[in-house]
């Protein structure tokens, strides 16, 4: 585990005992570390605020999801409200090389028991500071 400020690095192996995972994937090192954790159902809001290294939860489980997931370097999906992957989704993550993980909890119980940890979050957590940082009249600009 790595510290950053109160937040940690979190392993695939930690990850499936918070939320009572399942392993989907064969051959998955659970030894993989994911430094952040996105809930989304909407792909387009991946594409815009994950980061590679990013844990992926989400609620679909098309193969959409893993083409997405390649494309912004996600580490991991999770499909939450114990939902099942399509064989085409499995097969697809196998190749690409994504492991898949399933969780009977709500997203939002999967995200709330991951940030307990210290598992930070992406997207909008950090546009927020970067505008911060960059003064209050940044982050207001543009805005009615």
């Amino acid at each position: 585990m790595l510290l950053i400020g109160w937040f940690i690095n979190v392993t695939l192996a930690e990850i499936l005992a918070l939320l009572d995972g399942v392993l989907v994937s064969e051959g998955a090192d659970l030894d993989t570390e994911v430094e952040f954790a996105c809930g989304a159902d909407l792909m387009s809001d991946v594409l815009a605020f994950t980061h590679a290294g990013t844990l992926l939860l989400t609620g679909l489980t098309n193969p959409q999801v893993v083409r997405t997931a390649e494309m912004t370097g996600i580490k991991a999906i999770v499909f939450v409200r114990g939902k099942k992957p399509a064989s085409e989704t499995i097969a697809l993550a196998q190749d690409k090389k994504i492991p898949l993980l399933t969780t009977r909890f709500t997203l939002y119980e999967s995200c709330g028991r991951l940030y307990t940890r210290g598992l930070q979050s992406c997207g909008l957590f950090d546009l927020g500071h970067k505008a911060q940082e960059q003064g209050p009249d940044h982050a207001t600009r543009g805005q009615a």
